[in-house]
Parts: structure tokens; sequence; C-alpha cells
């Protein structure tokens, strides 16, 4: 029988996750999951509620109840039956996420769900703690990396491309908290899994890294084996 197969991608904002996440699963054919997605969206339900971002068990009781889901094939994202791809990529929804995702009671009500997607299909994930915490056990696991200004710099175009035109010192002044809170969180902080092979981005186009992380895929997984979206398949 065919095992499901877990790529795990983890890294800072702004390092490349989701474009490479999103790219490798579409090569592979396997289910891209955007574990900051997921974060954002009960933010927004937080955010469009009224709730306190400082009320803990308010936000890990709608943690627990949203029902979050992804299109296969379109990396589309709904929260309760709503389509928010768009309405979770504001400034605001980002900085919020951030802090929410701080409550243990949040994060843990995520990985239930992601570890439930891992179970059903093979997937490629991203995120601050997916090879650490999430799938300490997956078959590959990378870092994407860059430099601070770098980082910022793919941020502040990210944000022009949508249309929004915002400060760009303010764009690399809420990476660097972002950094530092998803740094020094007490529950499942940034932090590089020992096991996962390190990939500074900096000097590297979206192309480069897609086929780095294909390689390694291909190393890990290819042996003598079928890559395909049902699982690995052994070789005889």
């Amino acid at each position: 029988m065919p095992r499901r197969v877990v790529i795990a991608i983890d890294g800072p904002a702004g390092a490349g996750k989701s474009t490479i996440a999103r790219r490798v699963a579409a090569r592979l054919g396997f289910v891209y999951i955007d574990t900051g997605a997921m974060y954002r969206a009960v933010a927004l339900w937080a955010l469009r509620a009224g709730v306190d971002l400082e009320d803990m068990h308010r936000l890990e009781q709608l943690a627990a109840s949203a029902r979050i889901e992804f299109a296969p094939g379109s990396g589309r994202i709904f929260l309760n039956g709503e389509d928010v791809t768009e309405a979770i990529r504001t400034p605001e929804v980002a900085s919020a996420a951030s802090r929410i995702s701080v409550y243990g009671g949040v994060r843990r009500a995520m990985v239930e769900e992601q570890r439930r997607i891992g179970r059903e299909s093979s997937v490629v994930m991203e995120g601050r703690d997916i090879g650490t915490v999430v799938f300490p056990d997956a078959d590959v696991k990378i870092f994407l990396d860059a430099l601070p200004e770098t980082r910022a710099e793919r941020r502040l175009r990210e944000l022009r491309e949508r249309g929004q035109e915002v400060d760009p010192a303010r764009v690399a002044a809420e990476l660097a908290e972002r950094d530092r809170r998803d740094r020094t969180r007490s529950e499942s902080p940034l932090v590089q899994a020992p096991d996962a092979v390190y990939l500074d981005t900096t000097h590297l186009s979206i192309e480069q890294v897609e086929e780095a992380v294909l390689k390694l895929v291909r190393q890990r997984l290819g042996n003598g084996q079928q890559l395909s979206p049902e699982g690995v398949e052994t070789g005889a």
C-alpha cells in the first residue's frame, strides 16, 4: 500500500516558503497546505467578531470551532464555507495572525487539523514549526532562510503587487517584530529542526530554489520508489 509523504518547509516570514511549497506541490501532484493561511483565517474571524487579541480563551475557542479547508489544485482557502483567500492577505490580518499564534490552544487546534490532512494525502506543508512539532517524522525537512533586508524587499513587492501601497520602513519593522515573536514564543518557537536541510534563498531565483528542493526530495525518496499524490510505492 502506498505510504503518504510529508514534505515540511519551515522558515521566517519572507523567505519564500509559500511560493516554493505551492510550486513543489504542483510539480509533485501533492496537496499544498498553507499553514500560515490557517492562522490568518482564525485571525480574520477574530477581527471580524471583535475579539480582543489578548483574550486567549476566546481565541482558542474560535480556533477549535473553525472549519478550514483548501480547494484541491487552486490553493484557495475556505473558513466555515466562505472563500477568504484574498481577505486574509492584509497587513492587519498578518499581524493579528502572528499575535494569536503564540497561544497554545490555538496552535494545538491548527496542528490537529494539519495532521488530519497529512494522514489523508501526500502533502507539502510550510510554516514555522512543521518539521519540529507538527510532523517531526516528516520524510523531507527543509529550512528556508534569507537576509532580513531581502525578506523585507520581497514582502514589500508582494504587497504592492496586490495593490497595497505601504511604507518600506513599516514593512521592515513589522517583519522584524514578527521574527522576534516567532523566535521567542514559548509555544513552538521558530527553530530549525536538527535534521532539516538549510537553504539560503537570498541570492537564488524562485526557479533555482524550486529545483534545489525537488532535487532533495528525489534524493530522499526516489531510490527505486514511485512518487505520486497517493504516496510512495516501494519498489521491489
